[in-house]
């Protein structure tokens, strides 16, 4: 524990088995501190420290209790009083519910208005006296107040429309401060007092000579998967002046417990302003925001069934009057970048390039030389190499073995200072696929890890994503 006004005096206050240890809330007396031990996003487990012996208690689920199924619980926030934890949890339902752990009688109280949707954000104010929560509804963030003591819902502030995230109180526990998107704008960042409810607006983010206003808003859409499944995700549909049938992007994200959601696209909206190409994000299983089912749906065995969700996405393209099947361009980054490879070698005849940004092309290398420090989370998501039938089966899945497959011509981008994705596995599919004679762009950065974050790198990369997609999608 450090004290950043006399580091000297930083003393050792327990050792923590694992890695996953995060969320860390002090209590109002500094006395205990709250934590989450991860074992995946899915399981969690909450403990109370007493931080002059360094003991610590698991409170949920209790000590001795064991679930049904796994419980996930975050975002902890010490009551006012010690006596308890307001916190979001599924211990009761899909969805990350906001609650009161009273650590008394170990009780969970819900409060708050309910939906088919997770709470991502709790932020209790320095005098304990109100709650900021982010809800997660249908992929836009949502701002809720309540009053901690009674729990009851506060007046909704007038923010515009976007998706709210980052909230953070001033030491006054008066002024909130958060974040707010949409398609027309980045995160721009807004006040709310919230003893008179105003909203203030402190940033504004623009760029001479761009007419932000004019940019697309992503719509909803869904389809039916293999197995009757509905999978959910957004498009942003190019504007009117480009006419016929339009090519398509199908822009996967990474994790996979992660969530595209609507918001500004940033350079993206090149694609779609410029050159008149619809853009996809899908929500394939795995995805979060769902709910604790949906999310562990593509987990071990079953890595291979978001790989169809995103065939299935192809059916519904050919279905509409307005894309062109016949030009679709996949393009992910990380898991998303497996997803890319994984659709080459499954959908070969289906895409007219990939385009890869530090994927995963063989399972077994990248559990084996991803950082220790993550290595056990990715197991459980992914499988364990070290068991016999799991390595054979994320042998045969992963799409370096089954290069062979792929028509499509792939763009190709790894960091060589990678942690997470090692650039061996890059190495791994260029070669593979060139011996195979597919064309392969190979953009390696010496200076980069796990995306380019250099701004020389990133320009680049973008330069090079825009050449390969108008090649493959417009000549």
């Amino acid at each position: 524990m450090l004290n950043p006004l006399d580091p000297s005096k930083s003393r050792k206050v327990a050792s923590l088995p694992g890695t996953g240890w995060f969320d860390f809330a002090f209590s109002f007396d500094d006395k205990r501190l709250a934590l989450v031990e991860a074992k995946s996003i899915n399981e969690t487990y909450v403990w109370v420290m007493d931080l002059a012996s360094g003991k610590r208690r698991r409170v949920l689920p209790a000590e001795g209790e064991t679930p049904a199924q796994p419980i996930a619980s975050f975002h902890l926030n010490f009551s006012r009083d010690g006596k308890g934890l307001f916190l979001a949890t599924d211990r009761d339902g899909e969805f990350m519910k906001l609650a009161y752990l009273d650590l008394g009688t170990g009780k969970l109280q819900y409060f708050g208005e309910g939906g088919e949707w997770d709470i991502e954000g709790v932020s209790l104010s320095p005098n304990g006296r109100t709650l900021a929560v982010i809800a997660n509804e249908g992929g836009i963030g949502s701002l809720r107040l309540y009053d901690a003591a009674t729990r009851r819902a506060l007046a909704r502030p007038a923010l515009p429309v976007g998706t709210v995230a980052g909230a953070v109180w001033h030491h006054n526990s008066r002024d909130l401060a958060v974040s707010v998107a949409s398609a027309q704008s980045p995160s721009d960042v807004y006040t709310i007092d919230v003893a008179r409810n105003g909203v203030e607006r402190w940033t504004e983010t623009k760029i001479p000579g761009l007419d932000a206003s004019t940019f697309k808003s992503a719509e909803p859409i869904t389809w039916k998967s293999f197995d009757g499944r509905s999978i959910s995700g957004f498009i942003t549909r190019p504007p009117a002046r480009f006419t016929g049938k339009r090519p398509v992007i199908v822009s996967i994200h990474g994790g996979p417990e992660a969530q595209a959601r609507p918001g500004f696209l940033a350079r993206w909206n090149y694609f779609v302003n410029e050159l008149g190409i619809a853009v996809i994000e899908p929500n394939v299983r795995g995805s979060t925001g769902r709910g604790k089912t949906f999310v562990a749906l593509d987990n071990g065995m079953k890595r291979e069934d978001s790989v169809k969700d995103i065939g299935a996405l192809f059916d519904w393209i050919r279905a509409q009057p307005d894309l062109d099947a016949d030009r679709i361009v996949a393009f992910g980054g990380s898991y998303g970048g497996y997803m890319v490879l994984g659709v080459a070698t499954n959908y070969p005849d289906r895409i007219a390039g990939a385009i890869d940004v530090v994927g995963i092309a063989n399972f077994v290398t990248f559990l084996e030389n991803t950082e220790t420090y993550r290595r056990d989370l990715r197991r459980v998501e992914y499988g364990d190499e070290r068991d016999p039938a799991m390595r054979e089966f994320l042998t045969r899945i992963s799409p370096v073995n089954n290069a062979q497959k792929i028509k499509a011509p792939l763009l190709v981008v790894a960091g060589l200072n990678d942690p997470r994705v090692r650039y061996t596995e890059a190495e791994q599919i260029v070669a593979a696929a060139r011996k195979n004679n597919v064309p392969v762009w190979y953009l390696l950065a010496d200076n980069e890890g796990h995306g380019f974050a250099r701004k020389p790198n990133a320009d680049f990369l973008f330069y090079a994503v825009i050449a390969f997609v108008e090649e493959r999608l417009l000549k």
